[in-house]
């Protein structure tokens, strides 16, 4: 008979804001952040994904460090001293997300992504309104090359919607660039790796290999990436046509949690219902089943389910 010994974590202490800790050895800044309960904002992080350190709004300020570091991958260390709220923590939290507020449609982001930006005074007016949409799309540029906008305009993501499927369109002028699809897509959840990251500087984009349309990519439509999507960029087309016609309200809906019956899995769906009618299809984050990522099945094989027979006015 073997058992299975676990070794506990040696502990180690550090400072938070002056605040003496001690954390297991291992544990991110962010974690011990919030353990402490000290809020520290995230975009790219995402527990169910490796982190990827890009969005750079969680820095903190180390001593001894050069440059800020990024809490969500950093390891702690013996004797580290963190400062989670000096100037240049605050500063550069501001610029990060002035930056992306000024050049992304974040009208669709997490109430606490808003929040987050009036504690940090975010002004993205300050750099003029968004820049006109060129003619054409984004991936068209050419690769290296920025076109500058017109003078007193910022600089902008804005690209028309892509919709060239019937389960999700991709809204690029929502995109922060955050990795979090291209993660999910990747060796993290579905090791698709349909679509990845083109181009350079601020002509970075989201793309599909060689920018062709969804339906002639590698994509196997398990709509993982919507899943962790932060800023509504990539969205269910049932919500982006209820969205555009002006009837999409999430006060009116209700959430239902039930397990998926296509296969023996057993992936916990939480179905979204408006007016009788499911409109999206999730999975929590913390199910150990799932991690939130579902098939093409569980996420989108939800229309049966409505399909009814008109003439005896019963499902089909």
């Amino acid at each position: 008979m073997s058992a299975l010994m676990v070794q506990p974590k040696r502990l180690i202490g550090i400072s938070i804001d002056g605040l003496e800790v001690q954390v297991p050895e291992g544990t991110t800044i962010l974690q011990a952040c919030r353990r402490q309960q000290i809020d520290t904002p995230t975009l790219c992080y995402i527990d169910t994904l490796h982190p990827v350190n890009v969005c750079r709004v969680c820095v903190v300020e180390v001593e001894g460090s050069r440059t800020l570091v990024p809490a969500c991958s950093r390891p702690v260390e013996a004797g580290m001293k963190i400062k989670t709220g000096s100037e240049r923590v605050q500063h550069s939290r501001r610029m990060v997300l002035e930056f992306l507020a000024s050049s992304a449609d974040m009208s669709l982001t997490a109430p606490e992504v808003k929040r987050w930006m009036n504690e940090y005074k975010v002004r993205p007016e300050r750099y003029g309104p968004p820049a006109a949409s060129r003619a054409g799309e984004r991936d068209g540029a050419r690769t290296g090359r920025h076109e500058a906008p017109e003078s007193g305009a910022a600089a902008s993501v804005r690209q028309p919607v892509k919709i060239d499927n019937e389960l999700y369109v991709r809204d690029y002028s929502k995109c922060i660039l955050c990795y979090k699809c291209v993660e999910a897509c990747g060796v993290d959840a579905q090791n698709t790796f349909a679509i990845t990251v083109a181009g350079r500087g601020f002509e970075a984009r989201i793309s599909t290999e060689f920018a062709v349309g969804l339906p002639q990519s590698a994509c196997v439509y398990c709509g993982n990436c919507i899943g962790v999507c932060p800023t509504g960029a990539l969205m269910f087309k049932s919500e982006y046509d209820m969205r555009e016609g002006g009837t999409w309200d999430e006060s009116r809906q209700t959430v239902t949690s039930t397990i998926c019956g296509y296969c023996g899995v057993g992936c916990t769906t939480d179905l979204h219902v408006q007016d009788n009618t499911i409109v999206k299809v999730t999975s929590p984050l913390d199910h150990d089943v799932t991690r939130g990522h579902l098939c093409v099945k569980g996420r989108f094989g939800f229309q049966f389910v409505q399909r009814r027979d008109p003439e005896r006015n019963a499902p089909a």
